[in-house]
């Protein structure tokens, strides 16, 4: 994997630093690390301003000055006075031979100070926009959900849990389709269970499949889309991370399954 794009537009001397102020002192208290992290390298909010560089890019919200000697981007996130926080890079006059970068990443900023309002008030970035119809974000309990079980399996038997990796294909399929059976239930009486992702360009909704008897957590959250207004479809899982990941793009789950 290459490095993140946000990379090639700016130069990051102290990126660690910056995400870690960012993380304790800017923005509104959120766990950056997940529970089985060995440190506290706040790598969830890493993976964040990475996608959400890039979205922002994909929608031309990146905003310059007229002599484009700055520029900036509505990070999505807020202090914990729900002021936005926004990124602020500058001209990169001297850059290293090592790094061909246009801009310079001086600091996360609230929208309100001053760097910002002198040189944005009359073009203040806008935050990424991740959906259009509000009605996406929720599992509608009328439809069907169709998953494809072999799919699952084959493409996907190195994120189920170390016990069922070794399991014979039919002890796989009763698993899954155990599990798939309960969570279809469970949707249907409380819709609230189903947690969007922004994945590829559109909104999918992520349900906990519980594959490991007796225990009360779920092992993989399974990937759903919507194909028709009548049905949804199933054809692969995620880690718990990978979902987690993916699903604090668009907001932080409020989530009694999804955390980090």
């Amino acid at each position: 994997m290459g490095l993140p794009s946000l990379y090639q537009f700016a130069y990051f001397p102290t990126f660690d630093d910056s995400i870690e102020f960012l993380a304790n002192n800017l923005c509104d208290s959120e766990q950056w690390d997940f529970t089985s992290s060995q440190s506290n390298t706040h790598s969830i909010l890493k993976n964040y301003i990475f996608h959400t560089y890039n979205k922002i890019k994909s929608e031309n919200k990146l905003v310059f000055t007229s002599d484009n000697k700055f520029a900036a981007f509505n990070t999505g996130l807020v202090t914990r006075n729900y002021e936005d926080i926004i990124a602020f890079f500058e001209e990169y006059k001297n850059p290293r031979s090592s790094n061909n970068s246009p801009y310079y990443f001086k600091a996360f900023l609230k929208r309100s100070e001053s760097r910002i309002i002198t040189h944005f008030s009359g073009n203040l970035p806008l935050a990424a926009n991740y959906f259009d119809k509000p009605e996406d974000l929720i599992f509608n309990p009328k439809c069907e959900l169709i998953a494809d079980i072999d799919h699952i399996i084959e493409d996907n038997l190195d994120r189920f849990p170390a016990h069922l990796q070794s399991a014979t294909p039919d002890e796989l399929q009763r698993a899954l389709f155990g599990s798939i059976d309960e969570v279809k239930k469970k949707v249907k009486t409380n819709y609230k269970i189903a947690i969007p992702q922004y994945y590829k360009n559109r909104i999918q909704l992520l349900l906990p499949l519980c594959l490991t008897p007796g225990s009360p957590n779920p092992d993989l959250a399974l990937v759903t889309h919507k194909v028709n207004s009548t049905t949804y479809t199933a054809r692969t899982c995620l880690t718990l991370n990978m979902a987690y990941n993916n699903a604090r793009l668009i907001v932080k789950p409020q989530s009694d399954w999804l955390k980090p």
